[in-house]
């Protein structure tokens, strides 16, 4: 028998205020505060119902005080060490915190919303829905000379249970709306298109997507408003009983869900809450997005684009080139030689831009799918030749590998079993020592990690790919499972393809979360 090649990854570190480091994101902030040293003025705004604002205004006081962690669970000694008291917003991350919103738009009418979400047909249904707070925030900001940082969009639960593509509308709410073409008439039109157009303007309800949010960042890439959507049952989850006086959603502590809400909030508002610390110099990793789109007669067509991210944590989402980037016999995404050159050649010079027009060093390449030689040939193509371009593929291996230690806890996040001198599993779940227990509800499952194109040490791979897992801003957690390159692919295609797209091409990234 084989003998297992294994070894261990210490957990990555992060960097907080005054160079100081530590391996969770709430411990460097409630100790030393953001790295960028924090922000003169933060400015969002809310819109929502009536009720859903003030909701939103009652949580925000809360969030410049101190929120306790639970007590000890029934029959525990101690409290989880996963719990961080929240020291207040101003204390975590060295900023004032308004307890009101710059500006408020309270005026989404909860019947109108309630009618839009209820028209039988779901594309017609949610893009009425969307363009009420999309029409509300475009004219609002147009008339402000200095509009918010970002927007809080408060939902009410109705818009989270019927505002995705499975929901469902029971019959006897159901809403006959204005729009009678089908959707696979709409699709013809695509070929097929009228003399006057008049069924081409009823059809565009088809080019939105089902989905309430993806469709709402979608459409805000444009004016380049940036959001924080949030349930009003999240603000406030004592509002929503049950019969016998529980809340109807189970939520996490309300310290846990300040520390993910308010780091967001930061993030969004410009700042840098952490950043990895002793990362190589010159490095840039990009994740490859890839999505089809519903709307088209050809069941290959996809959006290609590329998200960069740096050290800082800083990213960055490039629309690529759409095409018939899908082959259903694989079952993957592959673009051609052309439009693998153009996105390489755009990271490289907004790297440029971000570096005095130095070009980076190392270019790792993440995605789900392998790399073929015609669009590798594209990659190396636009970048430099001072660049070294490495192709890294990533993907689930949950039903390829169980790995057990003796003990109550799992497999240590960290471990890896190598396979050769190019490819390796790699758990970036399992138990942490920080936090004394393994977040999870079942054995952890490794990723497969290929270093499928160009040089580099197998194990800097792997080190990098654990790194990247510390990095979403979006929350406030010890590590995700993915690395940021891969964990928002899916989302970034999403929203790309959830409206047609007008707006440049380059955008920051917290657009899109």
């Amino acid at each position: 028998m084989a003998k297992l090649d294994l070894i261990y990854l210490p957990e990555p570190q992060l960097e907080f205020r005054y160079g100081q480091t530590l391996v969770y994101p709430r411990d460097g902030l409630f100790l030393y505060g953001p790295v960028d040293g924090g922000r003169p003025e933060i400015h969002y705004g809310a819109i929502g119902t009536k009720a859903g604002v003030e909701r939103l205004e009652r949580w925000a006081k809360s969030l410049a005080n101190f929120v306790d962690v639970p007590p000890p669970r029934k029959g525990a000694r101690l409290i989880e060490p996963q719990h961080v008291p929240f020291p207040g917003f101003s204390a975590a991350y060295n900023a004032p915190w308004p307890t009101k919103p710059k500006t408020v738009i309270d005026t989404i009418d909860p019947s109108a919303l309630h009618a839009a979400l209820n028209i039988v047909n779901r594309n017609e249904a949610i893009k009425a829905a969307v363009d009420l707070y999309v029409n509300a925030l475009i004219a609002r900001c147009d008339r402000m000379e200095d509009p918010p940082s970002f927007w809080f969009v408060i939902i009410p639960e109705e818009v989270y249970d019927l505002g995705r593509p499975r929901s469902k509308v029971p019959t006897k709410d159901r809403i006959q709306g204005a729009v009678r073409i089908s959707k696979s008439a709409a699709l013809k039109l695509e070929e097929e298109p009228t003399l006057f157009g008049l069924e081409e303007t009823e059809a565009d309800v088809y080019k939105y997507a089902t989905h309430f949010r993806r469709q709402l960042k979608a459409r805000l890439l444009a004016p380049k408003i940036v959001t924080q959507i949030v349930r009003e049952t999240t603000l406030a989850p004592n509002d929503f009983l049950k019969s016998n006086g529980q809340p109807k959603r189970r939520l996490e502590d309300p310290a846990t869900v300040a520390w993910k809400l308010s780091t967001g909030a930061y993030y969004k508002a410009g700042g840098r809450p952490w950043q990895l610390s002793g990362v190589r110099a010159g490095v840039c990793y990009v994740g490859l997005a890839y999505k089809r789109r519903d709307a088209t007669a050809d069941d290959g067509f996809a959006c290609c684009a590329a998200q960069m991210f740096l050290s800082s944590g800083e990213g960055v989402v490039f629309r690529g080139a759409l095409g018939p980037w899908y082959h259903t016999d694989t079952k993957q995404f592959h673009i051609d030689k052309p439009a693998a050159k153009r996105l390489v050649e755009m990271v490289v010079q907004e790297y440029r831009d971000q570096h005095d027009n130095t070009p980076p060093l190392e270019l790792f390449l993440h995605a789900k799918s392998y790399f073929t030689d015609e669009e590798w040939e594209g990659f190396l193509s636009g970048a430099p030749p001072e660049t070294n371009v490495v192709g890294v593929q990533i993907s689930d291996a949950k039903d390829a590998l169980k790995l057990f230690r003796p003990g109550k806890y799992p497999v240590m996040r960290g471990t890896a079993l190598l396979l050769s001198d190019s490819e390796a599993y790699l758990w970036t779940s399992g138990y942490a020592p920080r936090l004394d227990t393994y977040i999870g509800p079942e054995t952890p499952n490794p990723l497969l990690v290929k270093r499928q194109r160009g040089n580099c040490p197998l194990q800097t791979v792997l080190e990098d790919v654990m790194s990247l897992t510390k990095i979403n801003f979006n929350s406030c957690l010890h590590n995700d499972r993915l690395p940021v390159t891969i964990r928002f692919a899916d989302a970034v295609g999403e929203v790309i393809l959830a409206a047609p797209q007008t707006s440049e091409p380059k955008l920051a990234f917290k657009f899109y979360i």
